[in-house]
């Protein structure tokens, strides 16, 4: 877990630096809501339905589970089932049966509101390749704090294998695209 905390922390402070808009954790919240979204739990199951005006996101339930062209949101027993057990174990070990990315969100972060829907385009372009999420860091806590998520959005980009890497900040799609094609697919 220190060598996945470390690789984190590195990638973060590098994206962190460069990276063109984020909201730290001041919660200045933003709580205007219309959209319904299905928030599913670990034991696939749909446990609470919000709405949310700015976050655009597709629903579907976790048990289509592959990449559906959909954003999934996860809680903490979703993210440790589909995603990785940080609780028990020290050493990343990516649980899914695709690549993913996965946003590290609130609802009360400009910069997520400008994310969500760019999320929602590479989830259709990517349908059947990889699988996207998001993680709301008020809601799942000691998701973010695992991953010392301190300013968001934040982004994690999971390949199958190797080292997932994050990065800090909201980009236009071509730098998502990007960061697919390096972290994902392994081009340079």
């Amino acid at each position: 877990m220190k060598k996945l905390f470390f690789t984190l922390t590195i990638v973060m402070l590098f994206a962190f630096i460069t990276s063109s808009s984020s909201c730290s954790d001041d919660k200045n919240k933003d709580n205007s809501q219309d959209n319904t979204t299905t928030v599913v739990d670990g034991n696939n199951n749909n446990t609470t339905t919000t709405t949310d005006n700015n976050q655009n996101t597709n629903q579907t339930d976790i048990n289509s589970a592959d990449a559906t062209g959909l954003v999934t949101i996860l809680d903490s027993q979703g993210f440790i089932t589909k995603v990785f057990d940080f609780n028990n174990s020290q050493d990343w070990h990516y649980n899914g049966t695709a690549p993913c990315v996965i946003d590290f969100y609130a609802d009360w972060c400009g910069p997520c509101k400008m994310v969500s829907p760019i999320m929602d385009e590479l989830a259709e372009d990517y349908e059947g390749k990889i699988i996207f999420y998001k993680v709301d860091v008020d809601q799942a806590q000691d998701v973010a704090a695992a991953f010392g998520i301190q300013s968001i959005p934040s982004v994690l980009f999971v390949p199958m294998t190797g080292q997932p890497q994050m990065a800090v900040g909201a980009m236009e799609k071509q730098g998502y695209v990007n960061a697919i094609n390096q972290v994902i697919y392994g081009q340079q």
